[in-house]
C-alpha cells in the first residue's frame, strides 16, 4: 500500500488558536479502526469487537450490511455475521463511513453537507477506480473518504471565514489553499496533516491529506487514485468550492488510467445518479 513519495508543502498549523485539540475529536471506534491496517484473522476479531463495544456503530453497520449498497443475498443479523461476510477491509471502510457520519454529527449544514457529499462521493470513485486497477479498493476508499478531512475541521472551527472561501469561489484547487490560508490562517491540507498527526494515524494518510491538490506530489499505487477521484467528484456536481469555468466529466475522465477510463460510466450523470443512490444508503444508516 504505497503513499506519495512527493513531499508535502504543508509545514504546520499557523492559524491563531489553531490546534487539533480545539476541534471535536473522531468518534473513538472509528478512529481505533483507522488504526488497524492489517487484515489478519485477529484483526477482524478487534474489529468485529470494537464495533460490536458501542450500540451505535454495531446499528449502523448492521443497516448498511443489509442495504443495496452491499447486496448479500440473506439478512445480516449480527455485527459478527456482516464481520465474517464483509471481511476486514469492508467492515473497516463501512465502519470508517459511519464515524465519518457520526463526525458531522447535528452539524449538518449546507456546507458540512457539501463536506460530507464531496468526501463520501471521492470515496467511491477511488474504490471503483483501485478495484478496476487491482489496487487495494478498501484502502482506496477509506483514503477518499478522510482525504478532505482538514476541510471538515476549518469549516467546522471556522464556520464564518470558511463560509467566506466558499463565497470566493476559484478558478483550481490552488486558489482555494490561497484563501484559506488568506481568511483561516491554515489551508485544508495543512490542517488536514496536522490532525492525522495529532491522532496519530497510519503514515500513508499524511500525502494522501497534505498532497492532493499538489500537481508536484508525485502519488503511486493506490494513493495515486485519490486526486483525480477527488476532481471527477467535483465535476459530477459534488464540489464544496464553486469554479468559475469547472472542467467536465469527459476532461477528467480522460486523465484516469485504463481500465477506469473506459470501464466507468460514459455519461456522467449516470455516475452521479448511482453516487447520489449510494449517499442516501449510507445517510438512513
Amino acid at each position: 500500500m504505497a503513499a506519495a513519495t512527493g513531499t508535502s508543502k504543508a509545514t504546520g498549523p499557523t492559524a491563531p488558536g489553531w490546534v487539533p485539540d480545539s476541534i471535536p475529536p473522531f468518534p473513538g471506534v472509528a478512529l481505533k479502526a483507522l488504526k488497524m491496517m492489517a487484515g489478519t484473522e485477529t484483526s477482524l476479531i478487534d474489529l468485529c469487537n470494537l464495533i460490536r463495544s458501542d450500540h451505535a456503530f454495531s446499528t449502523a453497520v448492521l443497516k448498511i450490511a443489509n442495504s443495496p449498497l452491499v447486496g448479500f443475498p440473506k439478512d445480516v443479523t449480527s455485527v459478527v455475521q456482516a464481520s465474517i461476510l464483509l471481511g476486514f477491509g469492508r467492515l473497516r471502510s463501512v465502519a470508517i463511513t459511519v464515524g465519518l457520519k457520526t463526525y458531522f454529527g447535528s452539524s449538518f449544514t449546507p456546507l458540512m453537507s457539501s463536506c460530507w457529499r464531496h468526501s463520501v462521493a471521492c470515496a467511491l470513485i477511488a474504490e471503483r477506480s483501485a478495484k478496476l486497477r487491482l489496487l487495494d479498493s478498501e484502502f482506496a476508499y477509506t483514503a477518499g473518504v478522510l482525504h478532505d478531512i482538514g476541510r471538515v475541521a476549518l469549516a467546522m472551527v471556522m464556520p464564518g471565514p470558511y463560509a467566506s472561501v466558499v463565497e470566493r469561489g476559484a478558478d483550481q484547487p490552488q486558489d482555494v489553499l490561497a484563501s484559506e490560508r488568506e481568511l483561516c490562517g491554515i489551508d485544508h491540507c495543512e490542517a488536514g496533516r496536522s490532525l492525522v498527526t495529532a491522532w496519530n494515524l497510519p503514515e500513508a494518510f499524511l500525502a494522501i491529506t497534505a498532497c492532493h491538490h499538489d500537481p508536484q506530489a508525485q502519488a503511486v499505487g493506490t494513493a495515486a487514485v485519490v486526486p483525480p477521484s477527488c476532481a471527477l467528484a467535483d465535476a459530477l456536481g459534488f464540489a464544496i468550492i464553486p469554479y468559475r469555468s469547472p472542467r467536465s466529466y469527459a476532461e477528467i475522465l480522460a486523465e484516469f488510467p485504463d481500465p477506469s477510463r473506459t470501464r466507468f460510466p460514459a455519461e456522467g450523470a449516470e455516475f452521479a445518479s448511482e453516487i447520489v443512490n449510494a449517499i442516501r444508503v449510507i445517510e438512513s444508516a
